[in-house]
């Protein structure tokens, strides 16, 4: 059974949906986990209270994750209460979803600095506190649209693919002082982000998919907890799909079983 017993977690955007099965998660595998909210102060209090009524230990702190200065705060904070920080998910992400003939450059900006300057300002603080201890993971949370791409979804794709090359780069930067770097790339996840699509985009996003079904955020938080073990030192640099509905089955030849 994987523990991170010891072990001390951030996640940043984690009071509701991926991120909250994340958290809870890895306060499940043994972790003091340590999170962060924009708005949702009263989602924020009821996960922090129900991970100390199972005996583990939470806290959540208010932050925008698009701002570094916010960012070198709670990693500061984080440490000073911890006392360590040996594992962070860069999961706070926003859409702005819209054709780019008629997408605002408000719109795009607001993507872009909330999905990847917050993945820079936090890596940066995380890793200088890793590389003291020269010992650390990062998990970047992306998506599948930034490796295939979504018609309506540009600036989301933009900076989900950005993600995947900051990751690779971040993995060759820091793995002289044995800190992995790796990302989590989910399809379609059934959160209060994708409730807001329609039934007829719903249906688009899971017609291509060999799994005909939503993915449950528990699944992606299952793999996020290997990433963040001691299971994962031998690997870096890597970007993991963990949801099979963006594999197009057509056309692919049954699987003959035995017997």
């Amino acid at each position: 059974m994987t523990t991170l017993a010891g072990k001390v977690a951030l996640v940043t955007g984690g009071s509701r949906g991926i991120g909250r099965a994340i958290v809870s998660a890895l306060a499940g595998a043994g972790a003091q986990v340590a999170f962060t909210y924009k708005s949702s102060e009263a989602s924020a209090r009821e996960l922090t209270e129900e991970i100390s009524g199972s005996g583990g230990k939470a806290a959540a702190y208010r932050s925008d994750a698009s701002l570094v200065g916010d960012a070198m705060q709670t990693v500061r904070s984080v440490t000073r209460e911890f006392g360590r920080l040996d594992i962070l998910v860069n999961n706070a992400g926003i859409t702005r979803d819209g054709l780019i003939i008629r997408m605002s450059e408000a719109d795009w900006d607001a993507v872009l600095q909330n999905n990847l300057k917050s993945v820079f300002g936090y890596s940066r603080a995380a890793s200088r506190v890793m590389a003291t201890q020269r010992r650390g993971k990062i998990i970047n949370i992306t998506s599948i649209v930034g490796v295939h791409g979504n018609a309506g979804q540009a600036s989301y794709a933009a900076s989900k693919a950005a993600i995947v090359g900051f990751t690779r780069a971040l993995a060759k930067e820091l793995s002289s002082r044995n800190i992995q770097v790796n990302a989590v790339a989910p399809s379609f996840v059934e959160t209060e982000m994708t409730a807001r699509l329609t039934e007829e985009q719903k249906q688009v996003a899971l017609s291509h998919g060999a799994k005909r079904g939503v993915a449950q955020p528990e699944q992606v938080a299952g793999f996020v907890v290997f990433l963040a073990s001691d299971d994962s030192d031998l690997v870096t640099g890597q970007t993991f799909i963990v949801e099979a509905s963006h594999i197009k089955a057509k056309g692919a030849p049954p699987v003959q079983l035995p017997g």
